[in-house]
């Protein structure tokens, strides 16, 4: 797939996740599979570009390219100053969130919000695309299907962004009012790709190898983007490219495999954020982790628990370790022998 002046080795892309898709977990996504990814959200909002939160959500180092960076805000001028501004820090390619639920980012008018206010909306493209056009930095924008289920004016939106320059749109099948409730439609998305010439992503609800291929067959989308079904199962990714290759179905990884990708993620981890910091913001990922993995509910939520209350960056990689030995060699955390999962685990079942 071409976006701009970069060939993207496939069309499995991963989602800009606030709080979620930090480098660490951008690489690791990148390495098992993925052909994308794009940044967490980050403000156009001056004031705050040198807070250590932005500093760390601009960080790209070692990050194979291209590099994407989403920004959001509601001021044109504002959003085209912070394109600039994270293009000279490393941005390659500029993707517009107009696309985030949550209240503290909607109530001031940003996200999904935009939406609601299609000349602020197409005005803040157009500064974005001029601001990126003579450094050659391609434009994207991820948005919703509309504000609320009687406002649902993605394709006009998709219609203006395309005329304005913007390259590539991705659409969640939710409208802002749903959040992340019900189920995702993408309906919407095969009527905006039939009625644009740039390539259209297809987001929501993609959580296996299955999905994704029914997705592409009813939307006729460009790309399949994914992001909470990669959370602590980033292997996702290669499961379903070979899905889409072979329309076979990749065994899932050992315990072993996934224990060398899980503490190269937490070391990553921890030299971002520093030890006070990342032991804590890795809690997510590690019951993530182990709520993807062959072993009972109550035994993941044992060790979710055991997980939460260390405090130290060596404690956690080694009770990481530990718990993965166990778990590989059939034994619970406690040394008893592991029984059976009540049910196969969606690892299983998707790969």
């Amino acid at each position: 797939m071409q976006l701009g002046p970069y060939t993207l080795p496939n069309a499995l892309f991963v989602a800009p996740m606030a709080g979620v898709t930090d480098r660490p977990f951008r690489k690791l996504c990148k390495r098992l599979g993925a052909g994308y990814a794009v940044s967490e959200m980050v403000t156009s909002r001056p004031d705050l570009q040198d807070s250590l939160k932005t500093s760390r959500r601009a960080d790209h180092r070692g990050e194979p390219a291209p590099i994407a960076v989403q920004i959001a805000g509601t001021d044109a001028q504002m959003m085209a100053d912070a394109a600039r501004y994270n293009i000279d820090r490393g941005a390659q390619i500029i993707d517009i969130n107009m696309g985030c639920p949550a209240k503290k980012v909607c109530n001031k008018w940003a996200g999904s919000a935009l939406m609601q206010d299609e000349a602020l909306a197409l005005a803040i493209v157009e500064a974005v695309v001029a601001a990126c056009a003579p450094q050659g930095v391609p434009v994207t924008l991820k948005m919703r299907t509309g504000w609320c289920a009687s406002v649902q004016n993605a394709p006009t939106i998709a219609l203006a962004a395309e005329a304005a320059g913007v390259q590539m749109l991705t659409v969640h099948g939710r409208t802002r009012e749903q959040g992340y409730s019900g189920r995702a439609e993408h309906d919407t998305v095969a009527q905006i790709k039939s009625r644009v010439r740039i390539p259209v992503v297809a987001n929501g609800d993609i959580d296996s190898p299955e999905k994704a291929a029914a997705v592409l067959r009813q939307t006729g989308a460009d790309a399949l983007m994914i992001g909470r079904a990669a959370q602590g199962r980033p292997w996702i990714f290669r499961e379903i490219a070979h899905h889409l290759t072979t329309g076979g179905h990749l065994p899932p990884p050992d315990l072993g495999e996934v224990k060398g990708w899980l503490l190269e993620h937490l070391a990553e981890h921890h030299e971002l954020y520093g030890e006070f910091t990342g032991v804590r913001s890795a809690r997510k990922h590690l019951g993530w982790y182990a709520r993807s993995l062959p072993v009972p509910a109550a035994e993941a939520e044992a060790f979710r628990r055991r997980v939460n209350a260390l405090t130290t960056a060596d404690a956690q990689v080694h009770c990481v370790g530990e718990a993965l030995d166990a778990w590989a060699a059939g034994l619970a955390l406690d040394g008893r022998p592991l029984p059976a999962p009540e049910e196969e685990p969606l690892w299983r079942l998707a790969a």
